[in-house]
């Protein structure tokens, strides 16, 4: 299974944001969007999702073109998506925020999705009942990453992962994200800097003014067979 962008253009308010880019997500793999604060990493994984419009190109899902399906379809089809502000609900617990991409959609596995990230992060069951709201900023991080992980079966998004989260914390996503391989996910990583993540990543896409420049070979391990 793999993701691509081809010559992607995206508009805002008439200012061009995405510049004709392009580039491929293999299966399994970890790859890198690395850019300053507006190069347009976030409308990246804003255009995969569905979430912003194209205005020239196209994203395909394993050879199909999927740029007017809309957000609830993509959701379908394996994508999870951890936006860079979390956007939990605060008045709802940490299992019901995870659970809301099941609610949203039924083709969804709720039940089987939650397993799974407990199983991945059992420190989130000691807080299931907590509401949000008294959550710390990394703790939250790791709800969004669960709640991601419900619907983000086959690709998972996550932007800015580590923004703002102490130190121990950050390495905890990490150690997360890292027991990810071998289970066939798909992961796009967006940051400013890859001072956390460098050892989970196989490749980096440098993003600068809406166009990947360059793009770098980290690490040459084969991507996980799904």
């Amino acid at each position: 299974m793999t993701l691509t962008l081809e010559n992607v253009e995206v508009t805002i308010q008439a200012a061009p944001i995405l510049r004709g880019v392009s580039f491929e997500l293999g299966n399994g793999e970890r790859l890198g969007l690395v850019g300053r604060n507006g190069a347009g990493k976030t409308t990246v994984m804003r255009t995969i999702t569905g979430l912003a419009n194209l205005a020239g190109g196209r994203v395909s899902w394993n050879g199909e073109d999927i740029s007017q399906m809309p957000p609830r379809e993509r959701a379908r089809l394996g994508f999870g998506y951890m936006p860079e502000d979390r956007r939990l609900v605060p008045d709802l617990t940490v299992e019901e925020n995870m659970l809301l991409p099941a609610w949203a959609n039924s083709d969804i596995d709720g039940d089987t999705g939650l397993a799974f990230v407990y199983d991945l992060m059992p420190e989130l069951t000691q807080m299931a009942a907590r509401k949000a709201l008294l959550l710390s900023g990394g703790q939250q991080k790791m709800v969004a990453l669960g709640r991601a992980l419900i619907a983000g079966r086959r690709v998972l998004l996550l932007d800015e992962p580590f923004e703002g989260v102490a130190p121990a914390l950050a390495k905890r996503i990490s150690e997360v994200i890292t027991s990810l391989r071998g289970e066939g996910l798909s992961v796009l990583i967006a940051q400013s800097e890859l001072s956390h993540s460098l050892d989970l990543l196989q490749r980096e896409c440098v993003i600068e003014r809406g166009e990947i420049i360059k793009v770098n070979v980290i690490d040459a391990k084969p991507a996980a067979q799904a």
